[in-house]
């Protein structure tokens, strides 16, 4: 299947770019108008893009069924001041009742059952039941375009966060206890929680020796999937001597050798090996010979 945007109807576009571009973070927008009323919005065309300054983006798009922007939009404008709040999975079913297009004037904190707490440093409330608040100043709103699904960048410089201390270790905060969602395509979501949730460590100093390192035969394994040869590449050198000796004199790899095809046995010794995080017998053990 091939998509060209300029033939594809906006409505099924945007399904497309939706499913493709995810999970997606999710920005709960508290914002107020004018006058000081209260107003809460989830988007998820949201991220993080800069650390110093601290910078966060999220657009708020034109509606395609009508080209009207949303109160959020016409909030920043008016007072440049927001505060982005996290999404939990304790949360979540309230944060898509405040997707509801509401009248102007209409507390979606009233409507999905959130607790308004004050701010420090910005006008907008923060949702109580968040545990991650992020207040924020509106430096510039950028629009990308004038028909129905147009964006309108807004960029927002933090200017103070609150955590609570429930979900931190030490200075960090843990994936674990803030159970966090992400967006999806449709009505779809993802839990970031559990064994959803894993680790995965690269040395952006130390530089691997890539997958052009290894030899053809592991490369082209019919047994190790790409993320276990680059768990492979990844490695600094080369397994040290001692390390390729033992693999050598390896019960397993010398019972491999006597099956009538030792590469699929000594392949699959590999994957176990890398599965134990002991990546560097593996590769030696894949170099040993059959």
């Amino acid at each position: 299947m091939v998509i060209n945007p300029e033939k594809t109807p906006t409505k099924d576009l945007h399904q497309y770019i939706l499913a493709a571009v995810s999970p997606r973070p999710i920005a709960f927008v508290s914002t107020v108008d004018a006058s000081g009323q209260p107003n809460l919005a989830p988007y998820s065309f949201f991220n993080a893009f800069s650390s110093n300054p601290p910078i966060l983006v999220f657009s708020s798009n034109r509606k395609v069924k009508d080209n009207t922007t949303k109160h959020t939009l016409a909030n920043v404008e008016a007072t440049g001041e927001v505060v982005i709040n996290v999404v939990t999975h304790d949360m979540v079913r309230q944060m898509t009742l405040a997707s509801i297009e509401y009248e102007q004037g209409v507390s979606e904190f009233e409507k999905a059952g959130f607790t308004p707490i004050a701010s420090d440093l910005v006008k907008p409330f923060r949702v109580k039941e968040s545990p991650i608040n992020m207040e924020c100043k509106v430096t510039r709103i950028i629009p990308l375009g004038e028909q129905g699904g147009a964006g309108n960048l807004i960029f927002c410089k933090v200017v103070r966060i609150h955590i609570q201390d429930e979900i931190m270790d030490g200075h960090r905060i843990n994936p674990h206890k803030l159970d966090i969602m992400g967006r999806l395509g449709r009505t779809n979501y993802v839990r970031v929680h559990g064994d959803n949730i894993s680790s995965i460590y690269q040395s952006i100093i130390k530089k691997g020796i890539g997958f052009d390192g290894l030899p053809e035969d592991i490369r082209h394994s019919s047994t190790l999937t790409g993320n276990e040869i680059a768990e492979l590449a990844a490695l600094p050198a080369l397994p040290k001597i001692d390390v390729f000796e033992s693999a050598m004199k390896d019960e397993r790899v010398l019972a491999c050798a006597k099956m009538p095809n030792p590469k699929a046995g000594i392949h699959l010794y590999a994957k176990d090996l890398i599965a134990a995080k002991k990546v560097e017998y593996a590769l030696a053990v894949l170099l040993s010979g059959y």
